[in-house]
This record gives structure tokens, sequence and C-alpha cells, in this order.
């Protein structure tokens, strides 16, 4: 999206009075790097008062007017959503595609909800104070979200749990305060180039920020794969989350270094980090600037080597920062969130809005949609209304019905969805593929659904893409690895998932600290099932694409290109950088240094060879 950025606020020139060293000693405290950039600047320290719980208890007669209050609570909460809803225009076009989404989200909880059914019952049947009955409710929702992380579930899965739950605590504060009448966090009197510091910093609090007056915030509570940080990044502002004792150790008048590419904070800095951190500034700015020039240049090697660069969405929301980043389409659009949040299974029209919208946000480039990929851990309570899938999450989730198995058991499911894709992709370019593929068997019984859909469909009259959208598969384990010479005599392209794939191959939970050390995509099994993928794939002439952490991370461009890899998908954010090693590399070099890297068996020497050190 085009639009006139203000200057990034770091940049402007404070007074000197504010810069010089205070006679309070440097303190420099730990967090995580949420968005990039450095900040200069004073704090602006605030605080949202807890409210005041002063009853838990009720008496049988007092339930009717306490559901009342409640009541009260969730009409005022809306009104309070509406109007957010109208400041969003305040905000750069980018911020408010990142916040209108969530709104809607919070819009829905406040309707006849598990949260608001189980508060009202808690308050009837329970005799607890309309406060109570939707704090215990919420805590137990979440708690329940929480519980599905399985042994076996993936980071970016208990990342997802972690934003569903923070969703449901988000909508009971907000009732508790309005019916409390306890203040929400003010952000009035903040001034120009200030850095925000706050215990929490929640989504609807940061479309209240204006980027152009504010220098950075910090925040004790948070993390990277929050909604809050999706917004800070969309606002452009540096930020640094989950930096604890952070509010207790500030002072009225001191100076912050907000590091956001760093996950550091540096309150009361010396002069010498004081002029280490203004080069950082300006070093930062001239890369900003260079990478915003890669983004309308092409991923081309110094030889003339064609490489696609796309990007992985798992939230609409992300929408503007893959658009921001220069990606070509979407090359791993994860569906699970359409079917998260709901009491019931989303429709083929509700469906279809969706994915056409996404589909339109993307002009023509292409979108890759991966079904339905339920893995147990997901804990996606329509489907359990459904019947689907249980309540509990399956012993051992990873090895368990999830992906193209659950959607062969259940083909109503996986019909509706691939209708839905069809129905959308008429608007522009798609393809479709499927998760957790074991076996040739499952391609075929899955494309004979693919085709049937596509017939029904237009006898139906509807408007579908003259040649449907090809259909592939993600190759996510060892058995598919080493069967991709079959596989790809029965699917249209590949996708190599790294992250499931190092997983499965060495039998490692990255998510368990006792073992997190052995998960090593650049161990030689890893980087052989790769290979193995890649030539079966390049000798049936079949598209091949790399979409996990592998594909993000520039240090690795050149082997992925000397393996015959010429098309990623990863973080928007990524993109960039890794644009900028394409754009450096010879293939000729790339493929000598991978068959040097292949001759290797020690993890250890092959990452010192990545890392230039061999």
């Amino acid at each position: 999206m085009n639009r006139t950025e203000p200057p990034p606020p770091q940049h402007r020139r404070l007074p000197a009075r504010i810069l010089r060293a205070t006679e309070r000693p440097e303190s420099v405290l730990a967090g995580i790097a949420v968005s990039p950039g450095i900040a200069i600047g004073p704090v602006f320290g605030t605080a949202e008062p807890t409210p005041e719980i002063t009853r838990q208890k009720i008496q049988a007669a007092d339930a009717p007017a306490e559901g009342a209050r409640l009541d009260a609570a969730i009409a005022q909460s809306r009104k309070q959503l509406a109007k957010l809803r109208t400041r969003l225009t305040a905000l750069p076009e980018d911020s408010q595609v990142e916040i209108a989404p969530l709104i809607d989200a919070y819009l829905r909880m406040l309707g006849p909800s598990r949260l608001i059914r189980g508060a009202r019952q808690r308050i009837s049947e329970g005799l607890l104070a309309a406060e109570a009955a939707v704090l215990r409710e919420a805590e137990a929702i979440a708690g329940a979200i929480l519980a599905q992380a399985a042994p076996g579930t993936s980071a970016e899965d208990r990342a997802g749990l972690q934003r569903r739950g923070d969703e449901v605590r988000e909508i009971a504060r907000r009732l508790v305060r309005n019916l409390t009448r306890a203040p929400f966090q003010s952000f009035a009197g903040l001034p120009e180039g200030a850095i925000l510091i706050c215990e929490a910093l929640r989504p609807a609090d940061a479309a209240l920020l204006d980027p152009s007056r504010l220098a950075g915030v910090a925040a004790e509570e948070g993390g990277a794969d929050g909604h809050t940080a999706v917004m800070l990044r969309a606002l452009g502002v540096p930020a640094v989350l989950g930096v604890a004792g952070l509010p207790q150790a500030l002072r009225p008048g001191d100076l912050a270094v907000v590091d956001g590419s760093a996950g550091e904070v540096v309150l009361n800095p010396s002069p010498a980090r004081l002029a280490l951190a203004r080069r950082a500034v300006s070093a930062f700015a001239r890369e900003r600037q260079r990478f915003a020039k890669l983004r309308r240049l092409p991923a081309e090697t110094l030889d003339g080597a064609g490489v696609e660069l796309s990007a992985n969405l798992e939230l609409p929301l992300e929408l503007p920062l893959i658009q921001q980043s220069g990606a070509f389409g979407i090359g791993l659009l994860r569906t699970e969130f359409l079917f998260m949040n709901r009491e019931t299974v989303p429709d083929e029209d509700t469906q279809t809005e969706v994915y056409r919208n996404i589909v339109e946000a993307m002009g023509g480039a292409p979108v890759t949609f991966r079904v339905l990929d339920w893995g147990g851990e997901k804990g996606i309570e329509a489907l359990s209304a459904a019947g689907i899938v249980p309540d509990i999450a399956d012993t051992n989730p990873a090895l368990g019905l999830r992906g193209i198995r659950l959607l062969l058991r259940w083909p109503e499911l996986f019909e509706t969805q691939l209708a839905a894709i069809l129905r959308a992709a008429a608007a522009g370019p798609a393809r479709v593929m499927l998760p957790m593929v074991t076996n040739v068997e499952e391609v075929r019984a899955a494309r004979e659904i693919y085709e049937r859909v596509a017939r029904r469909l237009r006898r139906r009259g509807e408007r579908l893409a003259e040649k449907l959208p090809p259909l592939g598969i993600m190759i996510e384990t060892p058995g598919a690895a080493l069967s991709a010479d079959a596989l790809a005599l029965v699917a249209d392209f590949f996708a190599i998932g790294t992250n499931d794939l190092t997983a499965y191959t060495l039998a490692v939970d990255r998510g368990e600290s006792d073992v997190a050390e052995l998960y090593d995509p650049l161990h030689p099994a890893v980087l052989r099932l790769v290979q193995f993928a890649t030539e079966a794939a390049l000798r049936m002439r079949r598209p091949v694409s790399v979409c996990g952490e592998m594909a993000g991370d520039a240090r690795l461009t050149p082997l992925l290109l000397g393996l015959g890899l010429r098309s990623f998908s990863m973080n928007a954010a990524a993109v960039p950088p890794v644009k900028q090693a394409v754009r450096t590399a010879r293939i000729e070099d790339c493929v000598r240094f991978a068959r040097r890297v292949m001759e290797q068996s020690d993890p250890r020497a092959i990452a010192a060879m990545v890392a230039g050190e061999k």
C-alpha cells in the first residue's frame, strides 16, 4: 500500500538537556525483540490501576441484578470498541488493516460466545458476582486453550494458542474494568519523541498510539508473536516486550535507548553507549532505505537466475506487512485462523468471502492455500463442537489424526473448504496445498475429491478459473521426502516444510527445553532429505519451494540455492535480507558450496561453513 510516511520519530534530534548524561548509573535490561529499529528519548511511564473486586459471592436473589450488570458492561464494551473502530482512520492505512479484524473478533466474543454463556452460568448457578464470574470463566477457557499444547506441538502452534488465550483474557479485562468502573491505561500527555514504558500494552492500546509522535515502546509483558507485536511492527515503532522489572527500574526524567532489533532497553545510557546508539540509528536508517529500494528490484542472482520469494500468512492482519516486504505472493496461507474462536465450522460462503478478500488484496500475485491442518494440539472449538475432533488432544498429536488424514476421514469438511478456495480462486491465481502427506494414496484420494467438488460447482453455475489451481503437497516427514520421486507423479508441486521435517527426522520437540539444543535444521540427515525431495521434483519438472524457517535465514540462502531451490516462502520481515542474499550470489558458487556442505557429516562443521568460518 502506498502512503506518505512521516520521518521515523527516532531520527529527530532531541534537546541537548535531555541527551546529557544523567547522574544515575546505566542500566541494561534484556527483553524480546519485537519491532526493529533504535529509539532514543525520555521515558513516559504509564500504568493501569488494578480494578478492585470487592466481592466474590452473591445471594441467589441478587443473581438477576448481577446478570443485568453484566449486560450493561457488555453494552459498554461494545460501544468502546465501536468508538475505537472510528479512531482507526487516524492511523496509517496498514495499521488499520492490522487492528480491524481483531476488533471484529472481540465483538464476536461479546456476543453469544462461550465466555459470555459461561459467565452467566457462573452467576446463576455458582452465585458468583459478575466480575468474579467473568474472570473465572476467562481463565478456565484460556487455561484449556493453553493446555492443548501437548508434546510435539510446534513453537508456531504454541504461539497461536497463546494468542487465542490472550484474546479471551483481553475481553474479560475490558468487561471487568467496565463492571468496576476502573480507568483504562491513558496515553494523555505523551510528549513528542518520548519512549512509552508500561507493564503491558494491549492491541487496543497500540491502536491509540500516534507513530508520528512516538519514539519507541518497551513493556514488561508480551512477546514477539502476539497481536500487539504485529501492530507495533505495522506502525514501524521500535519496540521491546517482555522486559522483566522494567516499570520498577524507571525514575522520572530517565533517558532510554530501545533496541528493537537486539531486544534490549538501556536506561540512563553512558556517553559512550549514547554515541553508539546514535550511530546505530543512522545505520538502521540506511539499511531500511536499502531494503526499501530492494522492494522493487527483482530477486535475481548475479548470473541472472530468477528466484521467487513469497511470504507466509497466518492471519489476515499480516497482509500489509507482506505487501510492504516486496514478497511475490503468499507461499503458505495457513487457513486454521478461520476455524478458531468460533463455535461452529465456517460454511462455504463465509470461507469464500475471506479467501477471496485475500486473493484480491494480493493484486494478481499468487496465493497458496494450505488446507486445514488440525493436529490435535490446535484446539479448534468448532471442530470439537461438531464432533469432528475430540475435546482432549491426542496423547501425541504429532503422530495422530492430523492434516490430510483428518480431512480424508471427514470429506464434508474437506469438500466445503475446497469449494470455497475454488470459488475464491476465480479472483486471482491460487494453489491448493495438502498438509502432512505421507503416501501416494492420500494424494490420489484428495485429488478425486478436489475434482469432484469442481464438477459440482460448475454444475451449480459457479464461476471458476478455466484451469483448476494446482494441487500440491507439503513435504514435512521423512517418509514423504524419501517417497518424493513417487509423490512427484501425483502432486503438482512440492513445498518443503523444514520445521516439521527437522522435528520428525531428529525426533526432537524444540519446545522441550531438555532436548531443544538437538533441534538442528543443518543436521546432515535433514539436509539430505531436503536435497532428495528437491532433486525428485526437479527430475519430474515439478515446482518445489521451501517454506520453513530455513527459507527466511539469509545465511542459508546460498546453500539452498546450491541444492537447486529457486522458490522460498518465509516471514514477511525476512524477505528483504533474503533478497539481498540472492542478489549477491552466483549459482555456480552456490552449487560448489552446497557440494562441500553435503560432504560433511558433522552438524557443527556445517554450521561453521554456513557462518563463513571455513
